[in-house]
């Protein structure tokens, strides 16, 4: 049995979608929450891959969530180790921080669902490779980061230029989440942290209006995060391939 190691920062950003395809595939799964233990030291020993999910804080405020430079040092060992990561809206964040890049503020907040569209370099890529030209994503962030020069950019989007990027064969970082269902995206909007920073940005992202295109846009998600979630854990060569045909 494949053991993971999942890093989470709050109660409501979750393995989502994905939790059901790692159970099904046999993995055992350890979670580490910093927000209820910021003082945690996990060790990677025994772990086959990690996976570090979204948070709303700062991957440039070590002082005030000192946990930060823990999940980096576990990043690093991560690659070291060449054992399958992914990381997810912050956890993108830290793995490109981790490989010398940039993270700063993106100018406008992507909250909501946005469009995104693979680079060439993506329909070469196992994760990637069956998106169309554009797809409606959920997006949840105010910072972005800078592709680290060793990597490959897979995703944009018209406000943020980076938005994925695979490093080596099995590192992947998604600025966007595919892991959400309704619940969560409507848990996400009732959370009074994220109603605070909604009312901040002057009726600039409307609630309502995610609901909605949350009810269009969701079935195509979940084809995808079936997909790419798959195709990640096909990396770690404990089952047959989910899928055998390019989705629609």
């Amino acid at each position: 049995m494949k053991k993971l190691l999942v890093l989470q920062h709050v109660a409501h950003e979750i393995l989502g979608t994905l939790n059901p395809l790692l159970k099904r595939a046999g993995f055992r799964i350890r979670y580490v929450n910093f927000g209820r233990h910021p003082d945690a030291e996990p060790s990677l020993d025994g772990y086959d891959g990690m996976i570090v999910l979204g948070g709303p804080m700062s991957v440039n405020e070590p002082r005030k969530h000192a946990h930060l430079l823990t999940e980096l040092k576990l990043i690093e060992d991560a690659m070291r180790r060449e054992i399958p990561v992914l990381g997810i809206c912050l956890g993108a964040q830290l793995i490109a921080k981790a490989l010398g890049a940039e993270v700063y503020p993106s100018g406008d907040k992507e909250i909501g669902w946005y469009d995104v569209s693979p680079t060439p370099q993506a329909g070469e890529d196992p994760l990637l490779a069956d998106f169309r030209k554009r797809e409606k994503l959920f997006q949840w962030h105010g910072d972005t980061f800078d592709v680290p020069h060793t990597a490959v950019h897979l995703a944009s989007s018209e406000l943020c230029a980076n938005q994925a990027f695979r490093y080596t064969t099995n590192v992947y970082a998604f600025q966007f989440h595919l892991e959400v269902d309704e619940p969560m995206i409507h848990r996400w909007l009732r959370a009074p942290e994220n109603r605070i920073e909604i009312a901040g940005l002057q009726g600039k992202i409307d609630p309502e209006r995610i609901h909605i295109e949350t009810r269009e846009h969701l079935d195509r998600l979940r084809e995808l995060s079936d997909r790419v979630f798959s195709e990640f854990i096909n990396i770690f060569g404990v089952q047959k391939r989910f899928f055998t045909l390019p989705l629609r």
